[in-house]
């Protein structure tokens, strides 16, 4: 490692789930950054793993997943590490040798020079800080230079500059629609306030929230934004390949859908966007990608309504409920939902919609809408949140809780072909202005005032 080569340290909190989320595209790009701006790149997982002591062994248990274990040590173990308190908790380096094929994890893998576990790490440090009220400090083999947490978890490297990444207040501002634990997740949230050495958000929006509501002072906290990038290999794909694969998944032609993709989770606002939908009468279909969250069941009321053909993983299913003449006219578009698409798939998914719709009710930045823009794609959002801020003028902004406004919106855009154009051409420079270069720059300036 050279003088100026720096070790650097995130966390796989998120990385280490089976299905991604935003914060783990933040994190994993976060990574590629890191190393971009010349420095060492170490990631801290907290899945349970093996105690064994074989290297090759804690390789296999490393991309073999979950250790099942009896659940009454389970129950044993929560209750010592609870009592064990705010004490170090120790990370054992993963040796990655290529001796276990683990290309399959190619796409959800981060940037990195080493990978270290701690077992369990994050949930036991969940339940030490709701017990003690103070983060649990890790203790590497190799000590970071700074480690800079993507989630605001109750963890540290001591004697070590610690940055965390606050996305959002979305369990403070929209209680309703998360499961948090909204009087342990504000503690939290001001105890990182205090003892962190510096606060990044990913947008304007958010930096007055953590202003306003957990007290932070406006100038521990700094607005990297993020950067929306897609590899060449997805993003330059031939369109009538695209066109072929687009197809071959929905059965609809290149240009020939609108299209959702994210958690189906109450505050991306899938309920009123079926409903602004079915009310649009276009004959457009709708394709829904994303697995059920947290209280989707209302969210997706409406597709119980009439006979609404769904495709779940590829295979039609019927959904029967109004019959007869009470069943709604809506209800006789086509709407298909994926739970899930591999990445590049998804990139051909949304190079090939007619519009991507993002009527979302709050968002700490917005990456779906501005990863729509970078592939042409146009877009109609919600006119809150960081959400104006970060597609400026070149998508449809509506109000989130007015069906008629994103009714009229989606009868807009799919009956004027020049009005997609323009906003297709408007969405390219926009994205542009959330290159990875741009990111880098404000990245370094932060990281420059503690190495």
């Amino acid at each position: 490692m050279t003088s100026n080569q720096k070790n650097i340290l995130i966390d796989g909190y998120n990385l280490g789930l089976e299905k991604g989320t935003g914060v783990a595209t933040y994190a994993r790009n976060l990574s590629y950054e890191i190393h971009e701006l010349g420095h060492k790149v170490s990631v801290l997982y907290g899945n349970r793993g093996s105690y064994n002591r074989d290297e090759l062994l804690h390789e296999i248990a490393f991309f073999d997943g979950p250790v099942e274990q009896p659940r009454f040590l389970e129950i044993f173990e929560r209750a010592k590490q609870a009592i064990r308190g705010p004490l170090s908790y120790s990370a054992k380096q993963v040796p990655i040798t290529g001796k276990v094929v683990s290309r399959t994890f190619a796409s959800r893998l981060p940037y990195f020079d080493a990978i270290y576990n701690s077992n369990e790490v994050f949930k036991n440090a969940q339940g030490a800080f709701w017990m003690w009220q103070r983060p649990v400090n890790i203790r590497m083999p190799e000590q970071p230079d700074l480690a800079h947490w993507t989630y605001p978890l109750p963890v540290a490297i001591k004697g070590r500059p610690n940055i965390y990444t606050m996305h959002d207040l979305v369990p403070l501002k929209l209680p309703y629609t998360t499961l948090d634990n909204k009087r342990r997740y504000l503690k939290l949230m001001r105890l990182l306030g205090r003892r962190a050495d510096h606060i990044v958000t990913v947008s304007e929006n958010s930096k007055r929230d953590l202003v306003e509501l957990v007290g932070i002072p406006e100038e521990k906290i700094t607005n990297t934004y993020q950067s929306v990038q897609i590899p060449a290999k997805y993003r330059d794909k031939p369109e009538e390949q695209v066109a072929r694969e687009v197809e071959g998944v929905t059965g609809f032609p290149h240009k020939g859908y609108f299209l959702f993709w994210g958690s189906l989770e109450p505050k991306k606002n899938i309920g009123r966007m079926i409903e602004s939908y079915l009310a649009s009468q276009v004959e457009t279909p709708l394709v829904i990608i994303g697995a059920q969250a947290w209280k989707a069941e209302r969210e997706l009321a409406l597709l119980n309504e009439g006979r609404v053909e769904i495709w779940d993983n590829g295979s039609m299913a019927e959904i029967r409920g109004i019959t007869g003449p009470e069943r709604r006219r809506g209800a006789r578009k086509h709407i298909i939902r994926l739970d899930y698409v591999p990445f590049s798939l998804l990139v051909s998914l949304i190079r090939g919609a007619k519009a991507a719709l993002f009527p979302s009710l709050y968002e700490g930045f917005g990456l779906p809408a501005l990863e729509a823009m970078l592939l042409g794609t146009p877009v109609i959002c919600s006119n809150t949140s960081s959400l104006p801020e970060v597609v400026g003028d070149a998508a449809m902004t509506v109000d989130p809780y007015d069906p008629q406004a994103l009714t009229a919106a989606i009868r807009a855009i799919d009956a004027d072909g020049g009005l997609r154009e323009d906003l297709a051409r408007r969405g390219m420079v926009q994205a542009a202005e959330y290159s990875p270069a741009n990111y880098r720059d404000r990245l370094q300036a932060v990281y420059s005032r503690f190495l």
